[in-house]
């Protein structure tokens, strides 16, 4: 049986997360959207991601300090960030902390997808 690859999505913005899975969706892979990084937290789905795409500005914990919990417990998933506010010190300090990309919202479909194939090892194809 093959393994299909896992894309998490969290956003509290339901356009942008419905918009992100959908994007992963069409890429073929397996995408789980979540409301909150504690609803991701929670789930069964936490332990099968491939991929992470966070937003950074969210009520309650944010996607930088998700990261920093994950990281902290061990999970070394491999993290984009997307923020509506993309500050060159917010962008400095996810990289910092291991954010492998970083992007502003409305991001660039195409970037998106380059940057997930990048993670990923795939060839980008596009």
């Amino acid at each position: 049986m093959i393994r299909k690859t896992v894309i998490a999505i969290v956003d509290d913005d339901e356009s942008v997360r419905l918009a992100t899975a959908g994007l992963a969706r069409s890429l073929g892979f397996i995408a789980f959207a979540f409301a909150s990084a504690e609803d991701f937290l929670r789930s069964s789905s936490m332990k099968d991601t491939s991929c992470l795409i966070c937003d950074i500005q969210m009520p309650g914990m944010t996607g930088l300090e998700l990261q920093d919990h994950l990281i902290a417990g061990g999970h070394q998933i491999p993290t984009i960030m997307i923020t509506a506010f993309p500050e060159e010190r917010v962008r400095k300090r996810a990289l910092e902390t291991g954010a492998i990309g970083f992007f502003g919202k409305p991001f660039d479909s195409h970037a998106m997808i380059s940057c997930i194939d990048s993670v990923l090892g795939r060839p980008n194809l596009r």
